[in-house]
């Protein structure tokens, strides 16, 4: 607990001077950077031709679902022809046709769940050109989107897409992603254009060694919550994920965007109400409170970040708790697991570090693993599937805060139904529009999920897949779709996933999961932008309260009850009951 506790406690202090730079590129304002990327910022709107002139919500969404199908085209295409094209040392054939959509759709939507062992089946151009630079393009994308939410609700003209796509691009993802990948090489993680390698064990044994630019796709896939891996194993190898230093630093990768999206928001909802009290106040005070707002974070943005911290501690503590028992089945032949369940998981990292790593992954639809999740207890894979059902326990870059916020706006409109008021949220009233839009934002999650785990538990080719029977075959499916509904990637690796069947009912959850939800949560944004500023009254309900942070809790986990919880009981819960827990 003592690691766990050391780990948590580091990511709160860098979190902070990570999410004030973030905040700086969100809003435009001067930061160290600016001398530099301000000229690679300019360039780039001049050699593509870039109108930076401010969009309404539907040219923001056609013009990020248009940016989109371009990469995919380009992508699918290199993924199909990668056999004859250059960077191919170890001689990998094209991959085939529905693995190749499967693949595309899956890192274009920042969920890259992998139907493919990636030393053996991409050459080092497709892992270059097509999944690393994927990696970067799907970050920024869902990072433009929540900004240009933010900025909806809060009353601002919602921004234009290419600019916030190139600033978090030039000005975070790419620097940080340098250092990370230098630090990754330091710590032993391969970066080259070498062919495999072959020694001989110990044993007198023949072993191929993978290698290739490694280091470069581990930095960008965690920082860019993107998950997948250069190997098929994942970062559970020393190739991806040598040391335990490596395992803190690809840990702080996937945490700092998406907390560093909800001190943006913070921000932002603070300078909005800094605005408006100056139009009751002098500027003296003003300047006095900007200081202050400097010390810690917004209060509707500390609201939902203690929401987020809430529900991910206490997956946590669940997921620990259960690893650290044992597995109960095990114990029942009179074996005794002094060191917990180490099924499935590296001596180096242990059960603390895999849990820990399991939670975050999940939480912040990473996906990368460094352990096997398929072998994860009961109630400890229960958390995992949980938190991807969810989709809010901080979540990938900056879609995560966009659920959260939809929850929001759902949470207030129950609260003033309770008390009789309009609702209303960052000074805005909530009407009828708004509230269909979050209600079918809200349903497609679980429809997708729960809708092709039936297809899939219903027809002989989904039946085929899965390797387990009974109740944790019943999970493997239930991850499988909720890995790709949330835009997360990891999987119960016991599935045979790599089918017609999979690869596309797979492929169409990451599609619909991520852009359907993207779409509809602009039009909730430019719904309230075009709507005037509610002045607050006695009767107004509070949103940056410790209460309305409780109250935001208590509403996740009763839509995720009343989705979710019939396939939990048939899945994990099931499982663990007939273990003995």
């Amino acid at each position: 607990m003592l690691q766990i506790l050391c780990t948590l406690l580091i990511f709160m202090v860098i979190i902070f001077p990570i999410g004030m730079y973030v905040y700086h590129i969100t809003t435009h304002k001067k930061s160290f950077a600016d001398p530099v990327f301000d000229r690679v910022d300019h360039t780039i709107y001049k050699v593509f031709r870039i109108d930076t002139s401010n969009m309404n919500w539907k040219q923001y969404a056609c013009a990020l679902l248009l940016v989109n199908a371009c990469m995919v085209l380009v992508g699918y295409l290199l993924l199909r022809i990668q056999s004859v094209l250059f960077l191919n040392p170890n001689g990998i054939d094209n991959m085939e046709q529905t693995l190749s959509f499967n693949t595309i759709i899956s890192f274009m939507t920042n969920t890259n769940l992998q139907h493919y062992s990636g030393e053996s089946g991409l050459t080092y151009l497709s892992q270059m050109v097509v999944i690393i630079m994927m990696m970067f393009t799907s970050a920024a994308t869902g990072y433009a989107a929540c900004v240009a939410m933010v900025r909806g609700l809060l009353g601002k003209p919602m921004g234009n897409f290419y600019v916030d796509f190139t600033r978090i691009t030039t000005r975070f993802l790419l620097p940080a992603a340098f250092l990370v990948g230098l630090f990754l090489v330091f710590q032993g993680v391969p970066q080259t254009l070498a062919a495999n390698f072959t020694v001989e064990t110990i044993e007198g044994k023949l072993q191929d060694i993978a290698s290739g630019p490694i280091a470069a796709l581990e930095s960008i896939k965690h920082l860019g919550t993107n998950g997948g891996g250069f190997l098929g194993a994942n970062s559970s190898t020393p190739l991806e994920n040598p040391t335990i230093l490596s395992d803190l630093a690809e840990l702080f990768s996937m945490m700092v965007l998406p907390a560093a999206c909800v001190f943006t928001f913070g921000h932002m909802a603070y300078d909005k109400a800094q605005e408006r009290k100056a139009l009751r106040k002098d500027s003296s005070a003003i300047v006095s409170d900007e200081n202050k707002k400097r010390v810690w974070l917004g209060k509707e943005g500390r609201t939902i970040f203690v929401a987020m911290g809430i529900l991910f501690l206490i997956g946590l503590g669940v997921c620990y708790w259960a690893e650290s028992q044992g597995n109960a089945a095990v114990a029942a032949n009179g074996i005794t697991q002094t060191l917990g369940s180490m099924e499935g998981k590296e001596v180096r990292f242990g059960v603390a570090q895999s849990s820990l790593f399991t939670t975050v992954t999940t939480s912040f639809t990473t996906g990368t693993v460094n352990n096997m999740h398929d072998t994860l207890t009961p109630l400890g894979g229960m958390v995992p599937l949980l938190h991807m059902m969810l989709n809010v326990v901080f979540g990938g870059a900056g879609v995560g805060l966009m659920n959260m916020l939809i929850y929001a706006i759902i949470a207030v409109f129950i609260c003033g139904l309770m008390i009789g008021r309009t609702p209303e949220y960052l000074g805005k009233k909530i009407e009828g529009k708004e509230m269909k839009l979050a209600a079918l934002c809200i349903i497609i999650h679980p429809l997708l999920i729960l809708g092709f785990s039936a297809i899939a538990v219903a027809c002989q080719a989904g039946l085929e897949g899965i390797t387990n029977p009974g109740y944790h075959g019943l999970s493997q499916v239930l991850y499988e779709f909720a890995s790709s509904a949330a835009n997360n990637g990891s999987g119960f690796e016991g599935l045979a996933d790599n089918s017609y069947f999979w690869n596309i009912t797979t492929g169409m959850a990451m599609f619909f999961g991520r852009y359907l939800s993207i779409i509809i949560q602009l039009a909730i944004a430019g719904s309230l932008f075009n709507k005037m500023d509610i002045n607050e009254s006695v009767g107004t309900l509070k949103t940056n309260t410790w209460t309305f942070a409780i109250v935001l809790v208590f509403v996740v986990y009763i839509f995720a009850a009343l989705t979710f919880l019939p396939s939990l009981a048939l899945g994990p819960i099931a499982e663990a009951l007939t273990i003995g827990i």
